[in-house]
C-alpha cells in the first residue's frame, strides 16, 4: 500500500511539473473580467472608421424597402435626409451614395448630369449637415439600360470609350460637393484618367478611394436588387476578378496606387480577408473593405431564424476585418453598430 502511494505522490509530482513546464506563461490572467479584456484588445470598431450605404431614387415620400436586405431601403431625397440625420445623430460621419435614375441609356447620362440623382442628393446633404463627409460611388451599371459598368458594343464591354465616361461622372459628382470619388467599375486605366480629369477641372484636392481588388463575387446578389443594376445579358466576369486570384489582386493595387488612388479596397470583404492581410503588407496607404451586400443578408437572415446572436455576429465579423489590416469599412450595418456601441 505505502509503495502504491508513493508512485502516485510520484506520478501527480511529475504531472505537475510537466505542467508547469508547458505552461511557463498563463494568457488567461488578461481575460479575467470584461475590464481586463477591453483594456488589452488589440484591435477596435470605432464610428469614425464606417461608411454607411445608401440608396437614392427620384420623387418624394419613398422609403421601399430592399426584399432581400432588411432594414435597408429604396430612398427618395426628403427620406435620405430624415435616414442619415439618424444616422449622423448616432455617430456616423461617412456615407456613400448609389443613384437609381428615373431613366437609363447606353450612355449612362445620369451618372454624369448635373441634376443627376447621386449629384442632387450630394448638394442636398451638405447643404443639411455641412460636416459629413459623402463619397460618390462612380460607375455606370446602375445608369446603363444594359446593366454593365462600361459602354458596349457588339455584346463586349469596351474599356477606353468606358473611361471618359467615367471621368466625365468624377467631375460631376466633385463639383456637387462629392468629398471622395470611389471609381467601382473595374475598367483598366480609370484611376489615372480619372485622376487627371479631377485635376484639370480644379478638384486637385478631391481623394479617390479605388475599389482596386474588386471580386467577381456572388455576394453581390442583394445589392443588384438595390441598386437595380444586373446585367441585361452574360455577367461581369470579363472586367472583375477571378475570386481564385489573390496576387492578381495585388497587381490591381498596385497599379491603382501608381495612377493616383488615395484610398485602396477590397470587395467583398469577409471572403477575401486575406487579400486584406496581404494588400496590408505592400502599402501604408489606407486600405477600405466593403461589407457586401450578401454578408449583410446572410446575417440578417440567419439571425431572424435565431440561429445566431445578430449583435455578436456582427461585431465580430467587423472586428475581423480591421484585423485583418482594414483602416475602413463600408457596411450595412453601420446603424445597428452604432447603436450598440453606445449602449455596451
Amino acid at each position: 500500500m505505502q509503495s502504491l502511494i508513493a508512485d502516485d505522490e510520484q506520478a501527480n509530482s511529475a504531472v505537475s511539473d510537466q505542467t508547469n513546464f508547458l505552461l511557463p506563461a498563463r494568457m488567461r490572467r488578461l481575460r479575467q473580467s470584461q475590464a481586463m479584456r477591453a483594456m488589452v484588445r488589440e484591435t477596435h470598431i470605432r464610428l469614425e472608421k464606417l461608411i454607411y450605404p445608401f440608396f437614392v431614387v427620384a420623387g418624394s415620400k419613398i422609403r421601399k424597402p430592399i426584399s432581400s436586405m432588411p432594414g435597408i431601403f429604396q430612398l427618395s431625397l426628403d427620406n435620405l435626409v430624415k435616414e442619415v440625420e439618424a444616422a449622423y445623430i448616432a455617430g456616423i460621419r461617412s456615407v456613400i451614395l448609389f443613384g437609381i435614375p428615373e431613366n437609363k441609356d447606353t450612355e449612362a447620362s445620369g451618372a454624369w448630369k448635373q441634376d443627376g440623382i447621386v449629384q442632387v442628393a450630394t448638394r442636398t446633404l451638405k447643404s443639411h449637415f455641412p460636416d459629413l463627409l459623402v463619397v460618390a460611388d462612380t460607375c455606370l451599371c446602375e445608369y446603363m439600360s444594359h446593366g454593365h459598368c462600361g459602354i458596349v458594343e457588339n455584346g463586349q464591354i469596351l474599356n477606353d470609350p468606358s473611361l471618359v465616361i467615367l471621368a466625365r461622372a468624377a467631375v460631376s459628382q466633385a463639383e456637387a460637393g462629392a468629398d471622395i470619388i470611389a471609381p467601382s467599375d473595374m475598367m483598366d486605366g480609370r484611376i489615372g484618367i480619372i485622376r487627371q480629369a479631377l485635376d484639370e477641372a480644379g478638384f486637385a484636392q478631391t481623394p479617390i478611394m479605388a475599389y482596386s481588388a474588386k471580386f467577381a463575387s456572388a455576394f453581390y446578389g442583394p445589392f443588384r436588387e438595390a441598386a437595380e443594376s444586373a446585367p441585361q445579358f452574360g455577367d461581369r466576369t470579363t472586367y472583375q476578378m477571378d475570386p481564385a486570384n489573390a496576387r492578381e489582386a495585388l497587381r490591381e493595387i498596385e497599379q491603382d496606387i501608381i495612377e493616383g488612388a488615395d484610398i485602396v479596397m477590397v470587395k467583398p470583404a469577409l471572403p477575401y480577408l486575406d487579400v486584406i492581410s496581404r494588400a496590408r503588407a505592400i502599402t501604408d496607404l489606407p486600405i477600405a473593405a466593403y461589407n457586401v451586400s450578401g454578408e449583410y443578408s446572410m446575417v440578417k437572415a440567419a439571425a431572424a431564424n435565431g440561429w445566431i446572436d445578430e449583435k455578436k455576429v456582427v461585431l465580430e465579423a467587423l472586428t475581423s476585418i480591421f484585423r485583418a489590416g482594414a483602416d475602413l469599412v463600408i457596411t450595412y450595418h453601420a446603424q445597428d453598430v452604432a447603436t450598440w456601441l453606445s449602449r455596451p
